[in-house]
């Protein structure tokens, strides 16, 4: 089952729900001066969730574009690392304003999942909020009843505040929540140790796929929590997590939203992806950003020194230091990763005010702005370690056994005045200077 068939499945079973269906909303938070960029599907839906507007559908399905790499909601050191963070995901949500709530949102996620997508049972828990004293909350015993006529009881696990209570700030619309997880593991694995002792726990192959929130109360400046007058329906469900679950794969980036980008930077770098574990880390890097940074460009970001632009002129710079000190790159290459990424978008993600450019066109502009970018901090970096060279070779001559805060200043110093990242004056120093170091 490829990526679109299972985005169209989704917005398909939904739409017979009678929700209304919407296109994904821009990366950019344009109208919302709490965030840079969209990180999550609830994000263009705040204000009917604040009461300042009201919602013309009561039930809405959607996917949406987000962006985690600002704020409380940072991924951007996590990627590559593990098999299902990214810096740009989507998201699949079904939203109900003043609609129906906990039975129906259980009901059709677990119809979704098992009749649908075919999911096999055996493999799902769910969890649900404890309660909290503090907050006066009982245990969500609604949700349980629900879930309790389609699961053992022994999948459904209870959780605090922390995993199965959302909100939205400090203050403003909240609710408890039910996540649904999936446990991917062998046969073998699962019978040394039962899937419900790994359920948030990090596990790279007992993953959360969907979480169901049901804002239900609202929290005051005091602390306090009171009932809203009417109660809705937020959910979010990681499109890559699912592509991965239902392509039976261990790694998001086997599923076949990342499959050819990836062979494109092998080719382009002459590398094996499989192989090595520090090369495959560097090229998930790659994929990972690269399609942000596309994604953030295709949407109106011009790479700058000025707020959006900045953000993703650090990501694209990140990129160009990973293919640099890693696969020992030191040419543009990036800009030839737009034409995969930018068919993706065009195939999934068709923005109408985009049909004015051809296709050749779009990947022809965006190409030419990341080679530019490419350029400029290549060469940026070449006077930085010309500059570092000459220090070093003086150093020498010192021939001093330890070198400590000096160097340091030396690195900040490159940094400050030529934009020499610190990650490349580290690893020449570490290389160049035989002798001890305090860093």
């Amino acid at each position: 089952m490829n990526h679109k068939k299972i985005r169209q499945i989704f917005l398909s079973f939904f739409k017979r729900k009678k929700h209304k269906i919407l296109n994904s909303a821009s990366i950019v938070a344009k109208k919302d001066y709490s965030l840079m960029f969209t990180n999550a599907g609830m994000n263009i839906f705040k204000d009917f969730f604040l009461g300042k507007k009201k919602s013309q559908d009561s039930r809405i399905a959607n996917f949406q574009k987000c962006l985690r790499i600002t704020g409380k909601h940072n991924d951007l050191f996590e990627v590559g690392k593990d098999t299902y963070h990214h810096t740009m995901f989507e998201m699949l949500g079904n939203w109900s304003f003043g609609d129906y709530f906990k039975k129906e949102s259980i009901k059709w996620a677990w119809e979704l999942l098992t009749e649908v997508y075919k999911i096999d049972k055996s493999n799902i828990y769910v969890t649900i909020f404890k309660g909290n004293k503090e907050d006066k909350l009982s245990f969500d015993r609604e949700s349980f009843k629900y879930w309790n006529k389609k699961i053992d009881d022994s999948k459904i696990l209870l959780f605090d505040k922390k995993h199965n209570f959302w909100e939205m700030g400090t203050t403003g619309p909240c609710g408890t929540c039910t996540e649904i997880h999936v446990d991917l593991r062998n046969e073998k694995e699962k019978f040394k140790i039962p899937g419900n002792n790994l359920v948030n726990k990090k596990h790279p192959l007992v993953i959360e796929l969907w979480n169901i929130v049901f804002i239900q109360f609202f929290r005051k400046s005091d602390g306090t929590l009171v009932k809203l007058p009417t109660f809705h329906v937020d959910t979010g469900m990681g499109f890559e997590r699912l592509c991965m679950v239902l392509q039976k794969k261990k790694s998001t980036y086997d599923t076949d939203i990342f499959t050819d980008l990836i062979k494109y930077i092998a080719q382009h770098t002459d590398q094996i992806y499989g192989v090595t574990e520090t090369i495959d880390l560097a090229i998930r890097i790659i994929a990972d950003h690269m399609r942000s940074v596309v994604f953030a460009i295709y949407d109106g970001i011009i790479p700058s020194n000025n707020k959006y632009g900045y953000v993703i002129r650090k990501i694209l710079r990140r990129i160009i230091v990973t293919y640099y000190l890693t696969l020992k790159i030191k040419k543009p290459f990036l800009f030839k990763l737009v034409k995969p990424i930018i068919c993706y978008i065009q195939n999934s993600h068709l923005n109408k005010s985009h049909l004015k450019y051809d296709l050749s066109t779009i990947i022809y502009d965006i190409s030419t702005m990341i080679l530019m970018e490419e350029k400029l901090f290549l060469k940026t970096i070449k006077l930085g370690i010309n500059k570092l060279e000459k220090i070093i070779e003086k150093l020498r001559e010192t021939k001093c056994n330890i070198i400590d805060g000096k160097i340091r200043k030396i690195i900040y110093w490159l940094y400050d005045t030529y934009g020499l990242p610190l990650e490349i004056s580290q690893r020449i120093i570490y290389k160049r200077i035989p002798y001890p170091m305090i860093i």
